[in-house]
């Protein structure tokens, strides 16, 4: 299970559902496994506004990964200036073979320049870093979810439906 997932789930149970104590799960006995991806700029940086990004903090400090900055990076942050042609207006910059993608909301944003290393961070902490054994547990009842295989079961016993 990828860490971005996790960071969008919370407990199953309806006694829960009231209560911020169930987000996020807390990862117990966790093996983790990285898994390597293509990088993927657009997709971090659009996907990263519907990160809670204190959630994802507690989750790296949970799983001993590095420390995440205390406040989410803004999109522009990901890239890195591309000073290769300064010709062209800073605005207009576009990564090579990148054009077409993005379309719609915020089209063009943030698509200048290198990724930094902080866009780096983030795809290997969301996108490469996954919970391959171990246990979710709710912070408000205690139940512990099985992870297995990278698969979580939140499958409920009847007692706690």
């Amino acid at each position: 299970m990828k860490l971005l997932t996790l960071n969008f789930l919370t407990c199953a149970r309806k006694a829960c559902k009231s209560t911020t104590l169930a987000f996020p799960l807390r990862p117990k006995d966790a093996e983790l496994e990285i898994v390597e991806a293509d990088l993927e700029p657009l997709f971090i940086r659009n996907i990263l506004p519907r990160v809670e990004w204190e959630a994802l903090r507690t989750l790296c400090q949970d799983l001993g990964l590095p420390q995440l900055p205390p406040a989410a990076p803004e999109p522009a942050a990901l890239f890195a200036p591309n000073p290769s042609d300064p010709s062209i207006p800073s605005d207009k910059l576009v990564r090579p073979g990148k054009e077409g993608e993005g379309e719609g909301e915020g089209e063009g944003e943030g698509e200048e320049g290198a990724p930094t290393q902080t866009l780096k961070d983030l795809h290997h902490v969301l996108l490469e870093t996954t919970i391959r054994e171990g246990k979710l547990v709710c912070g408000n009842c205690g139940h512990a979810y099985a992870v297995k295989e990278g698969i979580a079961n939140f499958l409920l016993p009847s007692h706690l439906v």
